[in-house]
This record gives C-alpha cells, structure tokens and sequence, in this order.
C-alpha cells in the first residue's frame, strides 16, 4: 500500500515557479508508519497513472481551475482499486461534487493537517467517512512542509507560509470567506527554521505564501486605540511585534536570499513596515490593485485602494522602499470601458511596476460575485458542451469561455482581445528590457528578461488565448526557457547554514 498525493493540472511545463507547498505540507502530516507518500505534481509532468494500485490511497488537492482534471484523476485511481480522498479549496465548496464526478471515497474540507492523517487511517482501515471536517487550525498547529521530498533542480522558488486568512472582504476573493477574516499567524520561530532548511537546500528565491503579509494596518491600529477596551488594540500590536520579529531574522540570512510575498496597498503608508520589508530582503510583492478608477474599486469592494495619479504615488512608494510590485489588474469589471485598458497600461507604465498580470474577472465560488452572478443566472439554461455556465469550472478546457459575465457594454471577446493586447504591449521585449535595468549585472538582467517571458507564456497565452495552437506553442516554449531559467534563481546548498541566534552544536 503506498500513498500518492497528487497536484492536477491540464498542463505540464517541466520547471515550476513556486512549490505547490499544500503536497509538502499534507507529506509532513502523513505518519510515518506509512512510509513517505509518492508527491506528483502535474504542472511538472504528468501523472503515470500505472503508478497507482489496488489499495493504495490518493488525495487530490484541487482549487476550482483545476478541479475537472482533478475528478478525472480521481476516477482513474478508483477504476484502479485506490482509495480516492479530495481536499482544497473546491472540494471544501463542493465536496459532494467531488463524490459523484469525481469518485471520492472522502472529502476533507478546511485545513488538512489533523483531517488527512484521519482520512488517511480509516482508509487504510477500509473504514472511510464521506466527510472530514479540518476547520481553521490555530496557527500554532501549522505543519512545515516535508522538504526532503523535493525533486532535484525542478522548482525556481520555494515557498513557506507565515499567515492564513485576510481581513478584508474584496467581492471577488473567497480567501476571507473559507480561511477567515481573523489571521492565523505563525510564530517567527517556527516560520524561520523552515527558512533555513530551504536555504541550506540551495533555494535562494522563497516565496512566502500568505493570503496578507500585512495583517494589520495603521488604521487598524489607530481605529483600535480610539475604543476604551484597549484588548484589541494589544491584541494587534501583539500581531504587528511578531512581524517585525520576523523581519529581523530574516534581515540576519545570507545577504542573496531573495523573498516575494502578497500584500495589500495601505502598506504604502507604513515607512516602518516597509523599511523593515527591506532589511528583511523582501524584494518583490504581489499587490491586488485590480482598478485604476474609483469606480472599478467600488465595484469589487475595494475602496481602501487609491485610483489614478495617488495610486502611482502609492505604488512608486513601494519601489522607493525597494520592494519591487507584480502589480494585479482585472478587466471586464462592470464599470470598465475600452479607454480602461489603455488607463490600465499607463498606470502599469507610470508606477514603474516590475511585473503585472491582467486577468478577466471570473466568479470563482466561494465569492461574493459569484453568488451575485449565480442569482442573476437563475433560470438560464446557457450550457457549453452540455454544462451549465454557473459549473464552468467543469466545461472541457478546449471548450471552456474566458468571458462569463455580461457587461453593459463590451463583448466577450472585445475584453479577451483587449486584455491580450495589454499583456502584449507590457511583456513587449523592448519594455521588458527597458524595465530590466532595476538589476545591473547582466545575468540579472537576463533572469529579468526569461522570468518576464515564461510568466507572460504561463498566464496569459495559456489563460486568454483561445487558439489550442498557441496555447501547445506557449507550453513548448516555457519548457524550453525554463531549465535555464531556473538554474538562474538557484543558489548553493548551504549544509551548515545555522538558525539566527543559534550556536553551532
């Protein structure tokens, strides 16, 4: 009996960005006795479903892009006598879809890591329950990820966690919904000691996968101070300590040690915060700043953003801290017009952002747009390929639209098209390597140059483009560049590197 956990994907690139941290995470909660779990994660190849047998147990973690190739890996190990458990974040939405398209004999929903070595068990028992209830762990019982499980020279990131949830409530996320608007924030300790484990493993760039790296704002503060009750008030001071304890450590690592993580805008006010990124060698966040005019941040809830030239300021704020932003735009909100895709670029252009992607809005469940989409859909009998729109996520990908939403005033493919062009115009060679010359050497600009590339292939050829060819094309062409990208972002294994603070044994 052995036990696979399986990361699906459509599409298979040979080289991955960042490690899927929810496989290592799930391979240091399955015990022991079992032996180490087989991890596949198709981004990089394919799975050998000759690999799985009679008896053996599979999880499947899926989020709704990937949850039909999910189901169709799920029937597979079925069909070949395993025991089938989902996880993640669709399977929590929809667990009894993943029961009877999927062939789950289980579904853990919520946080795995004390349900998947319950599910686990009763599996191997032949006892297993149709639902496993994992909740929102206190962040004292998060797991580290198994790392000496990695395979040799495939990832050029890796990726630690700190925190789980948000405190904001944007109508197109479903983050605050199922991890929750409290965060969960591990201590800098235990966050620290897997640093270095991967840092002694030669990874150099280490994402750290939060949903908010910057759970609590000025405002947050100042609202807190201003009610008699000071316990909140100690209780996000307390939260605020620990991130700056954590700044400090990761200050004291070798100085090439590269960080990138996700945060939100109101950083930009916070100099110390942002200082503290610095030393931290935080070089690189991830920013939803998803529209450039006050209507587009009414319509996803974002009005704690800022718009036109105060959002440059914003965003230049950053850069000047030396935090370079992939800026986050979305398209085909209701209030967007064509002339927004050209504000959009210009606004990307002007804050001097170092990457960006442009998405389309999609209602993903588990969010407020969806659910609004959802009521407006009631009724419809749209279908693609005999699947209700409302279930896209199970249209066949060669079928599946880009576009769900109607807008009141661009087609479908009026916002594709445009969205491709901004993607094209900003991932254009001469802007990418006019924007390269934020690094000096010329290995670094080159990194600069092969990143821009692959990420432009991975997200939008393969997620807009509606032509297969193209999309076969930009698989192909990642595939070449990225071995050598990927030997780019590699350090040198540091064995002996030791915890700050630690004495050598």
């Amino acid at each position: 009996m052995n036990i696979h956990l399986i990361n699906p994907s459509h599409v298979s690139f040979g080289i991955g960005v960042i490690t899927p941290r929810w496989l290592y995470v799930l391979a240091s909660a399955t015990p022991d006795s079992y032996g180490p779990p087989t991890l596949v994660d198709e981004t990089l190849e394919p799975l050998d479903l000759s690999t799985i047998k009679a008896g053996d147990v599979v999880g499947i973690g899926i989020h709704t892009g990937n949850a039909l190739r999910g189901y169709e890996v799920g029937v597979a190990a079925r069909e070949a006598g395993a025991w089938v458990v989902y996880g993640g974040i669709h399977a929590t939405l929809y667990p009894e879809e993943a029961r009877s398209l999927g062939a789950a004999h289980a579904v853990v929903s919520g946080d795995g890591e004390t349900a998947w070595p319950e599910a686990l068990r009763d599996c191997v028992n032949g006892t297993p329950k149709e639902f496993y209830e994992g909740g929102r762990i206190d962040a004292e019982r998060f797991l580290p990820g198994r790392w000496e499980l990695l395979p040799e020279g495939r990832y050029m990131w890796a990726s630690v966690q700190t925190v789980r949830g948000c405190p904001k409530h944007c109508s197109f996320c479903s983050v605050w919904r199922t991890d929750g608007q409290k965060p969960r924030q591990r201590s800098w300790d235990h966050v620290i000691h897997e640093i270095v484990e991967l840092r002694r493993r030669g990874f150099r760039f280490i994402a750290l996968a939060d949903d908010n790296f910057y759970p609590v704002t000025l405002q947050d503060l100042a609202q807190a101070d201003r009610r008699a009750d000071k316990s909140r008030l100690h209780e996000l001071q307390e939260t605020r300590a620990d991130r700056f304890a954590l700044m400090e450590q990761l200050a004291k690592l070798p100085s090439d040690t590269v960080f990138f993580t996700q945060i939100t805008m109101e950083a930009a006010e916070d100099t110390e915060f942002l200082d503290a990124m610095r030393r931290a060698h935080i070089k690189g966040a991830l920013i939803g700043v998803e529209a450039v005019t006050p209507e587009g941040l009414k319509d996803v809830y974002k009005g704690f953003n800022e718009s036109g030239d105060a959002l440059v300021d914003r965003l230049k704020r950053f850069r000047a801290h030396g935090v370079h932003v992939l800026g986050s735009f979305i398209f085909g909100l209701p209030s967007d017009r064509p002339a927004t895709f050209d504000a959009t670029l210009d606004v990307a252009e002007r804050a001097d952002l170092t990457f960006a992607q442009f998405v389309m809005l999609t209602p993903f469940p588990g969010t407020l747009d969806f659910a609004d989409w959802e009521k407006t859909m009631a009724g419809s009998a749209q279908q693609v390929a005999g699947i209700p729109i409302t279930r896209h996520w199970l249209i066949p990908q060669a079928n599946r639209p880009k576009v769900y939403m109607a807008h009141p005033v661009m087609s479908p493919d009026e916002i594709r098209t445009r969205t491709q062009a901004v993607w094209d115009r900003f991932y254009s060679f001469s802007s990418i390597w006019k924007r390269s010359q934020v690094v000096k050497s010329l290995k670094a600009r080159l990194m600069f140059v092969l990143i821009s590339k692959i990420y432009r292939q991975m997200y939008a050829n393969t997620g807009i483009a509606t032509d297969s060819a193209r999309v076969q094309r930009s698989v192909q062409w990642t595939r070449l560049m990225a071995r050598p990208c990927r030997r780019l972002f590699a350090g040198r294994p540091m064995p002996h590197l030791q915890v700050p603070g630690q004495t050598p044994a």
